[in-house]
């Protein structure tokens, strides 16, 4: 399986959101805070101008935010996008 990062901040709930999903789905995950200014700011250099929470990367793919991922398992693309 692909190295899964996501950015977070504690009180977001689509962080919460994004983090259950890839639970539900037994994926590990690498978490970083994105309530630290000079994180949040290499968020946004590496998630192409995208300044919410949650921002999420799997391999060398920037997927999104909570939306996007869910878009995608609905489509039944996140499985072979998380696969080796």
């Amino acid at each position: 399986m692909k190295k899964v990062e996501i950015y977070t901040t504690g009180w977001c709930p689509y962080c919460h959101a994004a983090k259950s999903l890839l639970a539900e789905k037994g994926v590990a995950f690498d978490e970083v805070d994105a309530d630290d200014p000079e994180i949040r700011h290499a968020m946004v250099q590496r998630a192409n101008g995208r300044r919410t929470v949650p921002q999420i990367f799997i391999g060398d793919t920037h997927v999104g935010g909570y939306d996007d991922m869910a878009a995608l398992e609905r489509r039944g693309q996140l499985d072979p996008l998380l696969a080796d």
